[in-house]
């Protein structure tokens, strides 16, 4: 015999908590999954400081690494020190054992867009999934409708919850054909070129096309007062 708690069979209770049991297991997978990407990024990027105007990773060392490559899969942008720089680096022991220069990734979307994030994503999305059947079968078992209206209400509370996880997963895509980067050679003719045009919209500015008045200013008037001086002079003699 089904026991009652509340006027609700005490098999209805247990699948309710199950259900919402299922949908803090879906938060947590994704929640730590979340955590170990953010932590192993972090692991190989310590020490090294981020320059979004450069699009490049400045070591303790003061040398920088450059974006190399991009690997579409994992949606991560690839720096790599020189090898010419690294390998006489003082602490390249404690810092890689590559002898191909350091190389350090960054995330170029959030969570979770790459291919591993998505796999982690997706089974917590299979989760709520189980989370919104369980009750809903288990409705078919019990006797009494008040016990069905309350395994129906965790179903559609567990399918509310799960929408932000499959909301978030739909809505970032993996890109097939990745991101530009540029590469150090291309950072650097980008610089030139923008110092050339800051160059040249300088000398339109009037400062700059006004003449220095302690030069050619300064000569002109001494020659003028000199050559008045002698004019006087050889009017007296």
């Amino acid at each position: 015999m089904t026991g009652l708690v509340g006027g609700i069979e005490l098999t209805a209770w247990l699948a309710a908590g199950y259900a919402l049991a299922l949908v803090l297991v879906a938060y947590g997978i994704d929640l730590l999954a979340k955590r170990a990407h953010l932590a192993n990024d972090e692991q190989h990027t310590e020490g090294f400081v981020y320059h979004e105007d450069h699009d490049a990773w400045l070591c303790p060392e003061d040398q920088w690494l450059w974006p190399k490559s991009f690997d579409p899969d994992n949606r991560v942008m690839r720096y790599r020190g020189s090898p010419l720089v690294c390998n006489s680096c003082p602490v390249k022991d404690t810092c890689t054992t590559s002898d191909d220069g350091k190389e350090v990734g960054r995330t170029v979307d959030p969570w979770p867009s790459s291919e591993s994030a998505r796999f982690h994503r997706g089974i917590a999305c299979a989760v709520t999934v189980l989370a919104v059947v369980f009750p809903v079968v288990a409705s078919f078992t019990v006797q009494h409708w008040p016990s069905q209206l309350v395994l129906l209400v965790i179903a559609g509370v567990t399918a509310v919850a799960g929408i932000p996880l499959w909301s978030h997963l739909r809505h970032s895509p993996v890109d097939p054909d990745g991101v530009l980067f540029k590469s150090l050679d291309e950072n650097l003719e980008e610089r030139a070129a923008t110092i050339e045009a800051v160059q040249r919209r300088r000398t339109s500015y009037a400062s700059d096309r006004r003449p220095d008045p302690e030069a050619p200013v300064a000569l002109t008037l001494g020659r003028t007062r000199y050559a008045s001086e002698r004019k006087r002079a050889e009017e007296n003699v």
